[in-house]
């Protein structure tokens, strides 16, 4: 229940005559964000959790955000991604602020990898090297802008790529940070960003950071978000799987010939000689050469104890005898600065994780390698991360808010209390108010084998063509798997006279504004593309999945959580495979309808969706489309709208690239 103030405050704000409205031209009143708005008002102030789904529509960014401003203490709000982040602070804060006619503190915190480091940028222009020539203008471009700079947030820079190569050697990640020894501490842009979140009531962080810190927080100089009792996470679906990406450990190709680069480069910047340290990396980067691809040849399948023998062996006690030996070799050198101190830490550090990954025994975690590019990782995931989120965020927290568009699975939440280790907490399911029996068809075809058979990518194409005929384009196609999506778009590529635009044939950001602002384009892609995407309007007017997401078994977390359920008497596809795959496919749908002003149709060509008994439970769980089998349905659908069948295909254009 909300008390009378509670009630009078989103009234005043949310009400039609309200602040906002006042604020927002054509704002319309929306019942279900007062609803949230007050829910979110009574926990921050008398404490506890709050579960919410809001759907598609609700207005649940600003239902949450007037209450965490109103406070009068910290909230830490933390969003799924950058992206979303960057949404908060260019729209969603700005409109608040003008709807309440004052300043807000606000301050926005990335994961320190994105902020430069002064000392080591430094260093590295006075000994480091650049490995590729195209990538000498880039450097030329961060020089200048370093100077000016009042952040230090790369994103500043502009078209500086996420793997441009150099950013590692100049970044102020954690493992290079040596913390108040630093000459550079007060300037730090990391410090600065902490002293700005000191001074916010609000401060806006992602997921990554909010994990990465619970991660160090025992350290003396990795934490950076400032002490909080309260949190707000939106795009809560995904918490679980970037705690799962935080709370293991890794050792890397990557992080080996980073360590040896950066003592070399410390050793010429200080004029040291230092022949036994320069000995030891040459033997560690030799010895790591020689482990990755030994171990590469390990990839795709679980690691269990005892699985390293002969050459393998041989090679990880030998490089990990150098990592110590280095650590050692550092720590002798007379009158040595500072950074090699840490050099001498991070050597440590790496030794002891590399043991404790190639032990493989600790019950808790998953073992196994992945390749990425030219990179070797050897990984130690924690199946279960319910109890290490209770202990670092959960148990501290005075007053929580988890929300989303996609939380709630067979009508609750017992499934995500379950995976976030939730034992009580309050619970809100707000339907989307857009009306999607009018809004939108979910047209599953029939007849269509099934998705592990030989001829289903052939029949998707054929469905795909005769989809895009009816709604000229103006569609994403989102895949499951790059393999499906580079069969289909191979056979479709002469068949649809639409603009393609591809997954991997352009950055993200750069595929979405083509999408936007090309008439009539297709869009195909894969996981990424199925949640947090926005195309409001006619440009995106049909939303294709090729099959169910289920995540696939051969994944080693996976894996594992199927086989930890199993050993536990519980039934691993009802309880995690079909709840994991509703959410997802509820994000990949809810990419269609993002206003009440949008038409179109959800296409799911997999007819497991309505011929297998676990189908139920995804329909119940989707927004409330009619469901239609035939294409002179979803025909009859778009010309009762004036939409896509009763305009005339427009003439072939040439693909986008």
């Amino acid at each position: 229940m909300t008390d009378g103030r509670g009630d009078r405050a989103q009234e005043r704000f949310f009400g039609r005559g309200g602040l906002l409205a006042r604020a927002l031209a054509g704002y319309e009143e929306r019942p279900a964000q007062k609803r949230f708005s007050e829910a979110v008002a009574r926990v921050l102030r008398d404490g506890g959790l709050l579960l919410a789904e809001a759907g598609t529509g609700t207005g649940k960014t600003l239902a949450y955000l007037m209450p965490a401003v109103e406070l009068g203490r910290r909230v830490v709000v933390s969003t799924g991604t950058k992206n979303l982040q960057e949404q908060l602070l260019d729209k969603d804060i700005p409109l608040l602020a003008r709807a309440l006619g004052r300043d807000l503190r606000v301050a926005v915190m990335k994961g320190r990898g994105n902020y430069l480091c002064l000392m080591r940028f430094r260093s590295f222009a006075q000994a480091g090297s650049i490995r590729r020539l195209d990538e000498i203008p880039l450097f030329r471009a961060v020089e200048a802008w370093a100077p000016r700079t009042q952040t230090g947030d790369r994103a500043e820079v502009a078209d500086l790529p996420d793997s441009v190569d150099f950013w590692r050697e100049v970044s102020a990640a954690s493992e290079n940070c040596i913390g108040q020894a630093c000459p550079d501490f007060d300037p730090c842009w990391v410090t600065r960003m902490r002293q700005r979140a000191l001074e916010a009531d609000l401060v806006v962080v992602n997921h990554h950071l909010l994990c990465a810190d619970l991660a160090v927080r025992q350290s003396s100089y990795g934490e950076v978000i400032p002490p909080y009792d309260t949190v707000i996470l939106d795009e809560a679906h995904l918490l679980e799987d970037v705690a799962t990406q935080y709370f293991g450990v890794q050792v890397s190709s990557h992080r080996v010939e980073d360590l040896a680069r950066d003592v070399e480069r410390e050793l010429k910047a200080g004029r040291l000689d230092a022949p036994e340290v320069r000995a030891e990396v040459e033997g560690m980067r030799h010895r790591s050469e020689r482990f990755f691809k030994l171990l590469a040849l390990e990839r795709g399948r679980r690691l269990e104890a005892g699985w390293t023998s002969g050459a393998t062996e041989e090679e990880v006690r030998a490089l990990s005898h150098r990592m110590a030996g280095l650590s050692t070799a550092l720590l002798a050198l007379k009158e040595r600065p500072e950074p090699l101190t840490a050099l001498a830490e991070r050597a440590r550090a790496l030794h002891e994780e590399l043991g404790f990954v190639v032990s493989a025994d600790d019950d808790g975690h998953v073992y196994f390698v992945e390749t990425r590019g030219r990179g070797v990782f050897l990984k130690a995931t924690p199946i279960d991360v319910s109890v290490r989120l209770g202990e670092l965020l959960f148990d501290g927290l005075r007053a929580g808010v988890l929300t989303s568009a996609t939380l709630a699975v067979d009508g609750g939440f017992a499934y995500l209390k379950q995976r976030l280790g939730l034992a009580t907490a309050e619970e809100l399911l707000l339907p989307s108010p857009f009306d999607y029996a009018e809004q939108a068809v979910l047209y599953v075809p029939r007849g269509m084998p099934d998705p592990a058979s030989p001829g289903f990518v052939e029949r998707a194409a054929a469905e795909i063509v005769r989809l895009l005929s009816l709604t000229r384009g103006r569609a994403f196609v989102l895949f499951t798997s790059y393999a499906n999506m580079n069969a289909v778009a191979e056979r479709i590529a002469g068949e649809v006279p639409y603009p393609l635009l591809i997954q991997g044939e352009a950055p993200k950001a750069v595929l979405l504004d083509a999408f936007r602002s090309t008439p009539n384009a297709v869009l195909l892609a894969t996981a990424s593309f199925w949640q947090g995407v926005d195309v409001v309007g006619e440009q995106l007017s049909c939303v294709i999945v090729d099959k169910l997401p289920f995540a696939s078994p051969a994944d080693p977390v996976v894996s594992a959580r199927i086989d930890r359920l199993r050993h536990r008497g519980g039934n691993p596809f009802g309880e995690y495979q079909v709840p994991v795959a509703i959410l997802m496919l509820k994000q990949g749908l809810g990419r269609l309808i993002r206003a009440s002003s949008d038409r179109g149709v959800l296409a799911v060509l997999d007819s497991r969706l309505v011929h297998r008994s676990y189908g139920r439970r995804f329909l119940a769980s989707l927004p409330g489309a009619r469901l239609v089998h035939d294409l002179d349905e979803v025909r009859d659908f778009f010309n009762q709208q004036g939409g896509a069948a009763s305009h005339p295909l427009e003439p072939p254009r040439a693909a986008a690239k």
